[in-house]
């Protein structure tokens, strides 16, 4: 069973920060293309206050079908539409991708990955991820690095898999929150601004073989 038209849409949006993966929003299907959804401006179910949302988020969404049962799929942002209002354009889900189970919101594993990190100054400095998932990550560097919410940084992931090969992952992240950390360093939770899917299957095959690594031991 597919959403429909005029359905409300209930979701999760990807983010290394714990608590904003955990705020769901809302919003209704304006229309329907071959390839996708167009939702309206997502709002939040706690606050009632909008949520930007950017090209290539990952969402964990639900939707209520007629019985009362809930219909959960993954889906990430493909654009946006101008119709009056500013609508969203979304992956329409394939019918067997649509579960009635809960699905986890976003694959995220803890690791230390390298990392390559450029500021809007041109500034550049290297460092080490504290975790890293579908829809962001979260690094740990020296405390004399300005960094700050909402701060735009150009990323380089050093990704080594299990076959030995390793790999780089390019993103332009937005930092969310910045915490200063006991040991004298501060840790930078980071969404990805800019990913294209190419770069996103990287970080995600990682995080699989991490998991994998971790029930086999």
């Amino acid at each position: 069973m597919l959403p429909k038209v005029n359905q409300m849409l209930h979701y999760q949006i990807a983010s290394s920060d714990e608590e904003e993966a955990a705020i769901e929003y809302k919003s209704r299907i304006a229309d329907e293309q071959e390839d996708g959804l167009l939702i309206e401006i997502p709002i939040s179910e706690k606050t009632g206050r909008y949520k930007r949302l950017f090209l290539g988020d990952e969402l964990s969404v639900f939707f209520v079908s007629e019985d009362g049962i809930k219909n959960y799929f993954d889906s990430h942002v493909l654009g946006f539409k101008e119709d009056g209002v500013k609508l969203i354009k979304i992956v329409k889900p394939e019918p067997d991708r649509i579960t009635k189970v809960q699905r986890r919101s976003f694959l995220r594993v803890p690791a230390e990955l390298e990392i390559a990190v450029k500021m809007s100054n041109q500034v550049r400095f290297v460092c080490k991820t504290d975790d890293v998932g579908g829809g962001g990550i979260s690094l740990v560097c020296d405390a004399n690095w300005p960094l700050a919410a909402e701060q735009t940084l150009e990323c380089w992931l050093l990704v080594p898999f299990r076959n030995g090969t390793i790999d780089h992952a390019f993103f332009k992240g937005e930092i969310v929150r910045v915490v200063e950390l006991e040991s004298g360093r501060k840790q930078a939770m980071i969404k990805y601004a800019s990913i294209i899917d190419a770069e996103r299957q990287k970080v995600i095959r990682y995080c699989f073989e991490k998991q994998l690594e971790y029930r086999n031991r």
